[in-house]
């Protein structure tokens, strides 16, 4: 990951830390093996592969997160998708979906180029950082329950060290959920007691979240919502660019 250097020296320390403990977290991530459900379905898929990636060798563990470690952006998806990321090693690349995701983003300026095949394919992404609820590609797109909660302390662990985070866009109902369980709904208005009601998730709706944090919904731009209109990349691009709105505010 890299850093922009400042002369600042302990602002340049706190920075240092921040992605030293990133790196260190992913690397846990890489390394985990928590569900033997998903870890078995994981090597099952890069074993097997499909024909159309019949000569690529396979990532087949669990997919880190990837991004800027001063982001104000944090976009949460549900899990690497069998042959894109568990296929590629970075998350949300080598498909449909990621298709969708970093055109998007390279239009509201959060990424250098519009598309990402590999790793090693010179993407970076700008002021936004991207992880899931789960980092396992899971069978049939479904995670366990358990599965969920294996995965929460890395999630709970990079909220803490975005340091700047504004804006979380959550990719799907499940992403959405997970987001306000984890940092938790402002109190309403006029009430510091009062418990905010949990917003309905629907495309576009935003939620306040403590700390000052904007939750922004969007439905995920999977094959099943791209393939049939119920998400457009006009409606994708809006989401980001309220996002870029509110991170420059």
């Amino acid at each position: 990951m890299e850093v922009t250097t400042n002369t600042d020296m302990p602002q340049t320390k706190q920075r240092s830390s921040s992605v030293d403990s990133l790196t260190r977290l992913q690397a846990e991530m890489i390394a985990c093996s928590r569900c033997p459900r998903l870890v078995a379905w994981r090597e099952q898929v890069a074993a097997e592969k499909v024909r159309r990636f019949a000569g690529d060798d396979y990532w087949g563990r669990p997919v880190p997160s990837f991004g800027d470690p001063r982001a104000r952006l944090l976009v949460v998806g549900l899990a690497p998708a069998a042959h894109g990321g568990n296929r590629t090693g970075r998350i949300f690349t080598g498909d449909r979906s990621g298709d969708w995701l970093y055109r998007a983003l390279h239009r509201a300026g959060f990424a250098n180029q519009p598309t990402s095949v590999h790793r090693g394919d010179g993407l970076k992404l700008r002021d936004c950082y991207i992880t899931a609820v789960i980092h396992c590609a899971p069978p049939a797109n479904k995670p366990l329950r358990e599965e969920i909660e294996n995965c929460r302390p890395f999630l709970i662990s990079e909220i803490e060290l975005l340091s700047r985070l504004r804006v979380v866009v959550a990719l799907g109902r499940l992403a959405f959920d997970a987001t306000i369980g984890l940092i938790g709904l402002e109190a309403a208005a006029g009430n510091n007691a009062a418990r905010a009601r949990k917003p309905d998730f629907a495309h576009g709706c935003e939620a306040q979240l403590r700390g000052g944090i904007t939750l922004i919904a969007s439905f995920h731009p999977s094959q099943q919502n791209t393939f049939t209109g119920r998400l457009t990349e006009p409606m994708l691009d809006r989401v980001f660019a309220r996002a870029r709105e509110i991170v420059t505010s």
